[in-house]
C-alpha cells in the first residue's frame, strides 16, 4: 500500500509543527520502515519552503530525497479540477492544491496521511482514502 504524506505530517515530523508526538507522525514512521511513502512535487516544495536556514533546508531535502515522487499528467490536473468543482457543488471549500493532492492520491491508489481536516471533507465526496 502506497501512502502519500501531506505537508502537515512532514512539518510535524521534521519539527516544524506542534504535533511531533502525534499518531500521524507515528504512522509516518511505520510507513517509512515499510517503504510505502511517496511524495508529490507540490508537497516537497511546501515542506522545503518552510525552512529559512540553508542548513535545515539541506538536511530536510536530503531526508526527503529517499521518497519517490508521483508523476502527474494532464488527467491528474483535470481530475483535480473536477474534484474542486464537485466539492464546491456540495458546499465544501477546497483549495486548488488540496484537490490536486487528493486527486493524485485517488488516481495513484494511495492512502493520504494528513493532519489537515479539510481532507476529511474532500473524502466525503470522493474516493479519497485517508490513512
Amino acid at each position: 500500500m502506497k501512502v502519500l504524506v501531506d505537508t502537515s505530517v512532514w512539518s510535524a515530523a521534521l519539527g516544524k509543527g506542534r504535533a511531533g508526538g502525534s499518531p500521524a507522525v507515528e504512522q509516518l514512521r511505520k510507513h517509512v520502515l515499510r517503504g510505502e511513502v511517496v511524495l508529490l512535487g507540490v508537497i516537497l516544495q511546501e515542506v522545503l519552503q518552510g525552512f529559512r536556514a540553508a542548513k535545515a533546508f539541506g538536511l530536510a531535502e536530503s531526508k526527503l530525497s529517499a521518497f519517490p515522487l508521483l508523476q502527474l499528467g494532464r488527467a491528474d490536473y483535470i481530475e483535480a479540477a473536477e474534484l474542486r468543482r464537485k466539492c464546491a457543488s456540495k458546499g465544501i471549500t477546497a483549495s486548488t492544491v488540496d484537490c490536486q493532492i487528493a486527486s493524485a492520491a485517488i488516481h495513484h491508489r494511495c492512502r493520504l496521511l494528513t493532519l489537515d481536516r479539510d481532507f476529511e471533507h474532500i473524502a466525503r465526496v470522493s474516493a479519497l482514502r485517508l490513512a
